[in-house]
Parts: structure tokens; C-alpha cells; sequence
């Protein structure tokens, strides 16, 4: 069954509608969402933050259509997840998903151009191969078009990641501790290009992060705890962020009490 649109985009770029996702056996249950309500519109910038267990990378994997709620519904710019086969799905996270990992992904054996180009070749769409150079330039990366990842950076390495994911113009990005791998300075500055693809691209970004910095650097701030959203920050401090998650779990952030 193809995926089915049932709401207005304008609803949301992401919804997520009583969405519960149970792990284990009916025995011994692990319950890793529960009940979660949520809308995120287009050009916003959330992180997602919470205790170790508390359900933000299960949150991330069933928005992202890569795993299935056991209860509720998901819906990605207004196309029901639900019904749809593991092909439907696949063709629509390429068309409108983009994803950065903390492990970079790239291949070893391919050009920085050639990485980013990938997805649309895997989707078999037209590879605009000026758009994709134009990509590269803007996150800092024009010159490096004929490298391989081996002779990048941490950090220039993330920076393909991201030109990968906005290359095929996706209606949001997923990014699962986008900055976990990088130092300080190479954090930073992805953060900056990911608030450049919302302000300048209209871009919508969810990232989970466990570090309070990071988690700044967004707009909102969702915080989960046992599986389900308890808080709410918007253009919250790191310290601010890092005040609140106490009292959901340890935060471990030197220099932020």
C-alpha cells in the first residue's frame, strides 16, 4: 500500500499523533515512547535532549519513518507512515529526508562530490551537479570537491554530511549527535551551518544531542523523560538547558552548572 496524505503540510513538516513504541517481549515489556504528541513546522530548528533511556533516539527513528510506533501515527509533510511497504518508505525518506549521523557515513572510496551526488543517484533522480557544487561552497567546501574523505577533517567531513542531506532538498533533516565526534571548534561551526539551512534555506531540523551546547544552538528544546515529553524550552542558554536536564538525569558538561 502506497503512503497516504491526510494532513495539510501546513500542520506540520513532522507530526507525531499519541505515537507509543514498545521494545522486548509481552513479558517483560520496554516501553521507549509513550504517548507522544507532537507537531514541528517547517523552518524550525529542535533538539531533542533527555537522560540515557529516555527515549530521543527511539523519537528520532519513528519521526524519521525508520521504525515503526507500536500505537499512534507519524506523519512526514503530511504523508501518513503508517500502511505504507519498507518500499514506499525508502522512496520517501530519499525524496524528503535528510539524515547526519555522528558517524559520518561517507564512502571511502568516493570524492566529496561524489558523496553528496549519491543520494539522488540512489533515488534516481537528475543529479544537478551545479547545485550540488554550490552545496559544497556554501558549507566550506568548493575546494575540496575532487578529495576523499581519508584527506578531511572531523569536521570537514560532517560539513559533506550535511551538503549530502541538503543536496536533495529534503523537507527536514534528522541529526543524531551531529557534533558527538568533533571537538569544540568543529562543533560549533556544524551547528552554525545547521542554523544557516533554517534561517537562509528554510530548512527543518531535529536534532538529538545529549550536550546542552549543542542543544543551544536550536530554537526549541524538547526535553523526554521515561518516554515522554516533559518539557519545552525555547531559545534557552546552555546554562538554562543544562539547569533543566538536572533534574531529569546527570549532565555532564564541565564549565556549565
Amino acid at each position: 500500500m502506497g503512503a497516504e496524505r491526510l494532513v495539510r503540510p501546513a500542520d506540520g513538516v513532522i507530526r507525531l499523533e499519541g505515537v507509543t513504541k514498545v521494545y522486548g517481549t509481552v513479558d517483560n515489556p520496554v516501553r521507549a515512547l509513550s504517548g507522544v504528541t507532537l507537531r514541528l513546522p517547517a523552518g524550525t530548528f529542535t533538539a531533542v535532549m533527555g537522560p540515557s533511556g529516555s527515549g530521543k533516539s527511539t523519537l528520532l527513528s519513528c519521526a524519521a519513518g525508520l521504525e515503526t510506533p507500536t500505537d499512534g501515527r507519524v506523519f512526514i509533510d503530511g504523508v501518513a507512515l503508517a500502511g505504507s511497504s519498507e518500499t514506499a518508505l525508502t522512496k520517501l525518506r530519499r525524496q524528503r529526508v535528510g539524515f547526519v549521523f555522528q558517524q559520518f557515513n561517507l564512502l571511502p572510496t568516493l570524492t566529496v562530490l561524489q558523496n553528496v551526488t549519491l543520494p539522488l543517484r540512489l533515488a534516481g533522480r537528475r543529479v544537478d551537479r551545479a547545485k550540488c557544487v554550490e552545496v559544497l561552497t556554501a558549507v566550506g567546501l568548493g575546494d575540496r570537491l575532487d578529495h576523499r574523505p581519508a584527506e578531511l577533517s572531523g569536521g570537514q567531513q560532517q560539513r559533506v554530511a550535511i551538503a549530502r542531506a541538503l543536496a536533495t532538498s529534503p523537507k527536514v533533516i534528522f541529526a543524531d549527535e551531529p557534533t558527538g565526534a568533533l571537538d569544540s571548534r568543529s562543533a560549533r561551526e556544524v551547528l552554525g551551518l545547521l542554523r544557516h539551512a533554517v534561517a537562509a534555506m528554510g530548512q527543518t531540523v531535529v536534532m538529538v544531542t545529549h550536550d546542552p551546547l549543542a542543544a543551544a544552538a536550536a530554537g526549541t528544546v524538547l526535553l523526554l523523560s521515561d518516554g515522554r515529553i516533559v518539557d519545552r524550552l525555547t531559545n534557552a542558554s546552555a546554562e538554562q538547558i543544562a539547569e533543566r536536564m538536572t533534574h531529569l538525569g546527570a549532565v555532564d558538561m564541565p564549565g556549565v552548572r
